[in-house]
């Protein structure tokens, strides 16, 4: 019921977008000239749990670091056959719907004078910028949604990118604390108006990108992990700074990776991942991952072997895979990682070493785990120590797991090598893929643009 008042506010609002900016016709006198930022917001946050932070793009990623696998003959996406046609769906996700409807509600709620709603924009704007980037490399934004060369926006490099979202994060959080105008309340489903929510959300951004560039050209990584801590001071610092898009658990508004897994009944659960928690007796097993219903044990897919009884595999888990499960956006749990890997870069493993631990922790007690328990305590014994050896390997081991299916373990992936992948079988490509292909969509109508790359091929932050 509230999922299908959103439906039709997405669509309009994105019918508003698309005839102005990629239509360029008269105004259609059958819609509203301009839309309230309080009708505009519910729809905007919405948009950016379907299909920015769990929508398909998020389905092949995890794919491709082998969390889960089509139930289908190979080839298919898990061992990458993809082609440009692959991500048309993607880039019109990102720009012709979010992006361009952010971009609507940050001009609307700037002239409007309500701050708080432009500062939630551009959160948001980052937040998804930031992803774009981090499939595509370059991307077109500085010469987008300005009314100017609309149909063949110049693409900017990864490194303006950058500067760019933090720019615009740097102006969310004056204008959130500015709180002039409007103030969000029932139609804010992420944080129900409470702006101190979205400045630690803010600044936790803040302090991704600046980790992002630890190996990137002409970048330090003690400096940018020191900027990160600094960013992390009024970052998210608890469980109930989550960002999430709740769902009401009924056919019109059901979390994506349940629609992900049961809607297609061909999603399941990889071996890879199932049987590295299962090795590890890692007591968040139970809520991460579902008892098969042929014998009810915990069994993933073989990346490569093909398709088999679906019954046989595991799929999701209740905590995030239940119909009625929040779609995460940003977790607490990424905060308290990124502090654990920053404080490694700048202070060493032993000064982590707390930290870390205490993120496990916390990322047990968000899953309902009882750490008192003799599982969670064997578990911590085993996992929860660093050494000078092990510290950036288990630091982002233990972040994949706690950054469930984010599509930021497919970053820190390729920052650190971590957790440790191995190419499947294909005849399609020699090594794993660390980027995606432009769409068709672009480059049929902006290919003088286009950038040529292979998924193989480095992003700029990507270093060797």
């Amino acid at each position: 019921m509230k999922q299908s008042i959103l439906i039709i506010s997405i669509f309009t609002a994105s019918m508003l977008a698309g005839c102005k900016k990629f239509l360029d016709v008269n105004d259609n006198p059958n819609l509203p000239g301009t839309v309230s930022e309080s009708l505009l917001l519910g729809p905007i946050e919405a948009g950016t749990s379907t299909y920015i932070a769990n929508g398909n793009a998020a389905v092949l990623v995890n794919q491709w670091m082998q969390y889960c696998v089509p139930n289908q003959p190979m080839p298919n996406t898990a061992n990458y056959l993809v082609t440009t046609t692959s991500f048309d769906d993607y880039w019109n996700s990102f720009y012709t719907i979010q992006l361009n409807n952010l971009h609507i509600l940050n001009l609307q709620a700037t002239v409007n004078g309500n701050t708080m709603y432009a500062g939630i924009a551009k959160v948001l704007t980052a937040y998804t910028l930031g992803n774009a980037t981090d499939f595509w490399g370059e991307v077109p934004f500085s010469e987008s949604f300005q009314g100017t060369n609309v149909s063949t926006p110049k693409f900017d490099s990864q490194e303006l990118i950058y500067s760019t979202i933090q720019l615009l994060l740097d102006s969310a959080i004056t204008e959130l604390g500015a709180g002039k105008g409007s103030t969000p309340g029932t139609d804010d489903y992420m944080y129900s108006g409470d702006m101190s929510k979205w400045i630690k959300m803010a600044y936790t951004l803040k302090a991704r990108y600046y980790m992002h560039l630890t190996k990137a050209t002409g970048h330090d990584a003690a400096a940018q992990a020191s900027l990160a801590l600094s960013a992390l001071e009024s970052g998210m610092s608890s469980n109930s700074d989550d960002c999430y898009f709740p769902y009401a658990g009924s056919g019109t508004s059901s979390s994506p990776w349940y629609l992900h897994f049961f809607n297609t009944t061909t999603l399941v659960l990889a071996s890879h991942y199932v049987d590295t928690l299962v090795s590890r007796a890692d007591p968040r097993l139970p809520y991460l991952v579902s008892l098969t219903n042929a014998n009810g044990t915990y069994t993933g897919n073989v990346i490569g072997s093909g398709a088999g009884n679906i019954d046989y595999f595991s799929v999701m888990g209740s905590f995030y895979g239940s119909i009625a499960s929040n779609g995460y956006v940003l977790n607490a749990a990424e905060a308290d990682f990124m502090k654990a890997e920053a404080t490694y870069i700048v202070s060493g493993y032993a000064t982590a070493q707390p930290i870390y631990r205490k993120a496990i922790v916390n990322n047990m007690v968000k899953l309902g785990v009882d750490t008192s328990s003799a599982k969670a305590q064997t578990y911590l014994s085993k996992r929860g120590m660093l050494t000078a050896g092990n510290a950036l390997q288990r630091i982002i081991e233990e972040k994949n797991i706690a950054n469930n299916f984010s599509t930021e373990n497919w970053v820190d992936w390729r920052r650190t090598g971590y957790p440790a992948i191995s190419l499947i079988a294909n005849d399609n490509i020699t090594s794993l893929p660390r980027r995606f292909l432009y769409p068709n969509s672009e480059i049929s109508t902006n290919g003088g643009n286009v950038p040529s790359v292979k998924v193989t091929d480095r992003l700029w932050w990507d270093g060797q």
